[in-house]
């Protein structure tokens, strides 16, 4: 399992939110670059961003600091965060990233995602945000009628390859994951699977690593160094 820590942007800066809210939010770093240097020291290989203006404009404030991010180098990049068109995902191909992930878009718009997947194919993830079993849109601020699980079949059948999911009652809330959500999606999914949300200690890391999964997001509990990053890439491996 591969172990992707997280950098959240919001106006140039590294922040947290607790559970989704824009009103609680954190400023970890006014330098998003010592973050990913840190990472990459820590034995990082892969990185995971989301613009969190993006989310909510559709727009990429942020793409001059992905820039510098995925300058940093000898790390996979992935970038999420309101991204709803073509051209957007172009732009963020072209800046050098590795893997768009899309999220509202996905839901909403589908003849935008099978566009997206016949063009750039294993480059585009989608991003699976749930609350109370259903899939949630728009920066988490409203639900969907989709049930999650059986989106996620969906997006199989269609092609995509990666999934991001985020359960976000557990998110930035330092109390667990949710084993048996990704438990059953390890177990009924073929596609790649990227556990996000709630991974706040070791054990964390060593559970998800035994279901198989993927990947798993490291977000707030590598800035409150309740996990060492260091650690937490060997235990996955």
């Amino acid at each position: 399992m591969r172990i992707f820590p997280a950098i959240d942007l919001f106006e140039g800066k590294a922040v947290r939110l607790f559970k989704g809210d824009y009103n609680q939010m954190t400023v970890y770093s006014d330098n998003p670059v010592e973050i990913a240097l840190d990472f990459q020291a820590q034995g990082a290989t892969c990185m995971h961003l989301v613009d969190l203006e993006g989310a909510k404009s559709g727009d990429t404030p942020n793409i001059q600091t992905v820039k510098k991010l995925v300058g940093v180098g000898g790390m996979e990049v992935e970038v999420g965060g309101g991204i709803r068109n073509l051209a957007t995902i172009e732009k963020y191909l072209s800046a050098g990233v590795d893997r768009v992930i899309l999220g509202t878009a996905a839901v909403t718009d589908e003849a935008f995602l099978l566009e997206a997947l016949r063009k750039y194919g294993e480059k585009i993830a989608v991003g699976v945000d749930i609350k109370d079993g259903k899939v949630a849109i728009k920066g988490w601020t409203e639900k969907s009628d989709k049930d999650a699980f059986a989106f996620c079949t969906e997006l199989e059948e269609k092609g995509v390859k990666t999934i991001i999911c985020t359960d976000i009652s557990k998110d930035g809330a330092m109390q667990g994951t949710n084993h048996e959500l990704y438990k059953k999606l390890s177990e009924e999914l073929k596609i790649n699977v990227i556990a996000s949300g709630g991974v706040s200690s070791i054990e964390d890391v060593k559970k998800l690593a035994a279901l198989r999964l993927y990947g798993a997001i490291v977000g707030k509990a590598y800035y409150t160094k309740a996990i060492s990053l260091k650690e937490a890439i060997e235990v996955a491996k």
